[in-house]
């Protein structure tokens, strides 16, 4: 199977249509399938492989029988949608679906002009070639959805599915753990504020007097982003710090906001461009620096509170709400959510690096000492944790892993359906593929007749 199935899919999606996306000046090309009155290129199988190996992409299979075989998918897919008055795509539908798609590109490939470079065209017209393929993109997923909607499992399913996998298939669980924590963000001094609005300042008078925004972002800007200039691309209000959207929804293109504070530190903002509610923007982010002798002062605070949640004085629930200054597990007694999955449980993988480190080392109900740590936001924050629980490694069992088994078997139901949607599409479609596949170990039988 493919690794970095988006990128894959992006790939493939932009040769579905036109196959000439990717493609230099051809005059001869073959045709590796035929399928209904669609056809697909050997150019298109061509151009997406070399894309992912130059992308150090894998497969435990054979790639381009892979490639093949999604491209066929997809076009039946696309052909049932189109017959089907209840699945439409709109135009802001589309175009959300193509600033993400360019934006990724972007983040990926460098910068905008890496992307012109890439791709041999100007974002203009890779854009325009783009529609049509995300369109077909969307009414494949809707079709794709509209196949397993009714895909529903009951207790007493899973329970006989469990009971009926080979004990050698039975999946092993890695070691699980459930944490609250107690986070603070230290306070920063206001010396240390007026020296990063002061450099914002001085940045922004001099763009306005004609330097150029983009190499000041390469220079000094503190956000992921700084690698493409600052550029976040197009967005939606709701999708931003709150102080960060008021400020840059309130600019006009071409003009940069006074400084904006917001979670993740202080920001100037230039607004290039609006579609329809969304804008995009670039920005610089400066993150203050949090003297030693304010961590270490809250880093005593915290094991303060530590010993008197050990000594019964305070909960560590209550401490949480009151002490904590992460929004997302204060009022929850300082549980941690796995964003992944919704649910508390973590996999070493899952926890950040410095909470893995001291997590494993804790006994069930054991407090840690404060440590040093790095938040969602990027901001440097002090903690101390409370181990709640931990699994261990084990084979799957039906008590203790039902939600996780549940999964699987609806996941199964959805692929069975999938699989006999095709199977009848293949029936009645005419499908011929060039001998040169024909030895292909598809996914799904009846490719060939």
């Amino acid at each position: 199977m493919l690794n970095n199935k988006f990128f894959v899919a992006v790939l493939i999606g932009c040769c579905i249509i036109s196959g000439t996306l990717f493609a230099q000046d051809k005059t001869v090309d073959q045709i590796v399938a035929v399928i209904g009155s669609n056809v697909v290129l050997k150019s298109d199988i061509e151009e997406v492989y070399l894309q992912n190996q130059a992308q150090g992409m894998t497969s435990d299979g054979d790639m381009k029988c892979e490639i093949l075989e999604q491209l066929l998918v997809e076009n039946l897919m696309v052909a049932e949608a189109q017959l089907d008055t209840l699945i439409i795509v709109t135009d802001n539908q589309i175009n959300q679906q193509l600033d993400a798609r360019i934006q990724y590109f972007i983040q990926h490939l460098g910068s905008e002009k890496e992307v012109e470079n890439y791709f041999k065209k100007p974002i203009v017209q890779l854009k325009s070639e783009l529609k049509d393929i995300i369109n077909n993109e969307l009414l494949s997923s809707q079709m794709k959805n509209k196949i397993i909607e009714k895909a529903t499992v009951t207790p007493s399913e899973v329970r006989y599915f469990f009971k009926n996998i080979p004990e050698d298939q039975i999946p092993t669980i890695n070691a699980q753990y459930e944490y609250a924590q107690i986070s603070i963000v230290p306070t920063v001094s206001e010396a240390e504020e007026n020296a990063i609005k002061d450099k914002l300042r001085d940045i922004k008078r001099r763009v306005e007097n004609g330097e150029n925004f983009s190499m000041f972002a390469v220079l000094y800007s503190e956000c992921p982003s700084a690698k493409s200039g600052g550029d976040l691309g197009y967005f939606g209000k709701a999708t931003m710090d709150p102080a960060f959207s008021a400020a840059a929804f309130a600019l006009k293109p071409g003009q940069i906001s006074n400084v904006v504070k917001s979670e993740a530190g202080y920001h100037i903002i230039q607004m290039t461009d609006r579609m329809g509610d969304k804008i995009r923007c670039k920005h610089i982010l400066l993150k203050p620096e949090v003297k030693i002798e304010e961590k270490e002062k809250l880093a005593n605070k915290l094991d303060s509170i530590a010993d008197c949640i050990r000594k019964g004085k305070l909960s560590f629930e209550e401490a949480a709400f009151r002490f904590s200054t992460d929004k997302n597990s204060r009022n929850g007694g300082g549980m941690v959510i796995n964003p992944q999955d919704m649910s508390t449980k973590f996999e070493v993988e899952m926890l950040p690096p410095e909470v893995s480190k001291v997590l494993t080392n804790l006994e069930i109900n054991e407090i840690s000492k404060p440590f040093f740590a790095t938040d969602d936001k990027g901001r440097d924050v002090i903690e101390i944790v409370k181990l709640i629980n931990k699994t261990p490694a084990h084979k799957a069992n039906i008590t203790e892993d039902y939600q996780l088994i549940s999964d699987r078997f609806l996941e199964k139901k959805k692929n069975d359906l999938i699989q006999d949607w095709i199977s009848k599409r293949q029936s009645k479609t005419y499908i011929r593929i060039d001998e040169t596949y024909q030895n292909c170990d598809f996914k799904y039988k009846n490719w060939i007749k």
